[in-house]
């Protein structure tokens, strides 16, 4: 059993209009955006990153905002549905903020002990607000929404899978334990987390098989403390027999990715160098940063992107 995940990283998604995007994380949620930059592998297309004060891993949001993609189709084999921390006794701020905001599909419910306000995104995502006690990772007080009822970061996702066993026994070889069950749901926690603690799996057998878009989480990261780290957790995992990427470096963050029994893409992500590498910590994610590679190309770049503000 692996040691050295500490709980998620990221979550990654997928939408198409990056200033609807812009705004509702920022000014719905009262997130910070942490950077602005470029898919590397399409740097037509932004990248857009939000999260706490410093995008410390487990809090932090991000986006392919694709001009023109359609909707993704929900189902198994995905991230069905993202959760994040809310400090206890602000359920009800959110549920009047949301809905005057004209937040869509709003709807209070209550799994493994945790009131929830589930709610869809611009594209149709999937959230939830989960009330929690004693979460002691700081908001971000610099937005719309005050500390006090601020997001303190990802309480976890649920994957929505046909069947858990693979990939149950691939997260318990990574570190977690199954700690509950409710109806369909099994959760899963890793003992001394970031915070970002939690995988529930969703297990419905007979559900059509997900199809990615707008809307749609392409992958969800874990993270390790350095490379070092993560260079171990790739050899168990290859050892295992998983068909794990090279170390990919991602400017903030080293990766490495590998797709899952049920479907889900999962990366494992270094908690180094972090968003502060190319930005002071007051300015983050207010500049257009380029891969090195891109920088030849700027001008062209910038023409490209739709300006989407601070």
């Amino acid at each position: 059993m692996l040691t050295q995940i500490k709980g998620l990283h990221h979550v990654t998604s997928m939408a198409a209009d990056a200033v609807e995007n812009n705004r509702f994380f920022t000014g719905t949620l009262g997130l910070r955006r942490v950077k602005k930059t470029v898919n590397f592998d399409a740097p037509d297309v932004y990248h857009l990153y939000y999260g706490d004060e410093r995008g410390n891993a487990g809090s932090v949001m991000t986006y392919f905002p694709f001009p023109n993609i359609g909707k993704g189709a929900r189902g198994a084999g995905e991230v069905a549905e993202t959760v994040f921390s809310i400090p206890k006794g602000t359920l009800k701020f959110w549920q009047e903020r949301l809905g005057a905001e004209g937040v869509k599909e709003l709807a209070d419910y209550s799994l493994f002990g945790e009131e929830r306000l589930r709610f869809a995104g611009p594209d149709g995502d999937t959230f939830a607000l989960a009330e929690v006690d004693g979460d002691q990772r700081a908001p971000f007080d610099g937005g719309p929404v005050a500390a006090s009822e601020g997001i303190h970061g990802f309480r976890g996702v649920t994957m929505r899978l046909r069947d858990k066993g693979a990939t149950g026994e691939l997260l318990q070889f990574m570190g977690y334990q199954p700690v509950d069950r409710h109806g369909d749901f099994v959760r899963y926690a890793v003992p001394g987390g970031n915070g970002a603690d939690y995988i529930d799996l969703e297990v419905l057998p007979g559900a059509k098989g997900a199809q990615q878009g707008a809307g749609s989480v392409h992958h969800v990261a874990f993270a390790v403390d350095d490379r070092a780290a993560q260079l171990e957790v790739r050899k168990a995992l290859l050892d295992t027999g998983y068909q794990v990427t090279p170390v990919i470096d991602r400017d903030y963050f080293f990766a490495i990715y590998f797709r899952t029994p049920g479907g889900v893409l999962f990366e494992i992500a270094t908690n180094e160098p972090g968003f502060d590498r190319d930005e002071d910590t007051a300015h983050l994610g207010e500049a257009l940063k380029l891969p090195t590679r891109y920088e030849p190309y700027r001008s062209q770049i910038e023409a490209q992107l739709v300006p989407i503000g601070n």
